[in-house]
């Protein structure tokens, strides 16, 4: 198999918002539309990316054939007849499943065999290059099978390992995280409206705003609170800020909301074992 994803043949099963993101952010990082098999029965899912040289299909056995690796992009509910059919399809490739709470004990047992799988949860920001993606190995997968996963992942953002058992709470922050994000994003802008901003002067303002203290984390080795403090001025607006934030419970709001989706990845991963 290949090593690098430009060179890997890629079979996406299932391209909606996850599938489809992946595909157009490989694509916008330099890999090859015509190396990529993307398979869905939605006929408008397909369209954008036949109309980028990637090759479409409705039939399953064309993500496998001749594809280096498999991505599942379905949604959990919809996983157990695929799986049961890729089972007699699937040779030697990596099956990697993007499928939040099914774990690869469970993606094995449907299956069948000798089937490789690596679990991955991304975000649809791959699309922009901009994902944070965690990545764990199934029984059978080998250091060098996740090594190339990671490959496919840091084109288009950034990625860690972590253990089977830290995937819920990945999915927790990380993989529903955006949605956080972008409900900060909205409650910051329509506060800039309130205080008489324009919608669109406030909106962009907050989103950049954002994405700069983002940057400022991720680009220094400075924790949050020591960035937070050095721009926080004793009597000032600042702290005024971070004292309502405070009184209005926005810390505890945001771990609350990592915890419940960590706990209701934990359901659907349990509803799967218990088929």
């Amino acid at each position: 198999m290949p090593s690098s994803p430009d060179k890997m043949r890629l079979g996406v099963v299932g391209v909606g918002n996850m599938g489809g993101s992946l595909i157009h952010g490989l694509i916008d990082s330099g890999c090859a539309a015509t190396g990529i098999h993307a398979v869905d029965l939605r006929e408008e899912a397909l369209a954008p990316l036949a109309e980028r040289g990637v090759k479409t299909s409705t039939e399953l056995v064309d993500a496998v054939d001749g594809c280096d690796l498999v991505v599942l992009g379905l949604k959990p509910q919809f996983a157990d007849s695929v799986l049961v059919s890729l089972g007699n399809l699937i040779a030697n490739q990596i099956l990697l499943s993007v499928m939040a709470g099914v774990t690869t004990a469970t993606i094995e047992a449907r299956i069948g065999g000798d089937v490789v799988v690596v679990r991955a949860m991304p975000q649809t920001v791959v699309r922009l290059q901009a994902g944070a993606t965690a990545v764990c190995a199934g029984s059978r997968a080998r250091v060098n099978d996740v090594a190339i996963v990671r490959r496919l992942f840091d084109r288009v953002g950034s990625t860690v390992e972590v253990t089977e058992v830290q995937m819920d709470a990945v999915t927790g922050l990380s993989g529903s995280g955006p949605a956080y994000v972008y409900t900060v994003i909205e409650a910051l802008a329509d506060g800039g409206v309130k205080v008489g901003l324009a919608r669109d002067v406030a909106l962009r303002l907050a989103a950049q705003t954002v994405a700069g203290a983002a940057r400022m984390v991720l680009g220094t080795d400075k924790h949050p609170a020591a960035l937070r403090d050095e721009v926080t001025s004793p009597g000032g607006t600042t702290i005024a800020g971070l004292s309502a934030l405070e009184e209005e419970g926005l810390r505890h709001a945001l771990i609350s909301a990592v915890e419940a989706a960590t706990i209701r990845s934990r359901e659907i991963g349990q509803a799967g074992r218990d088929k």
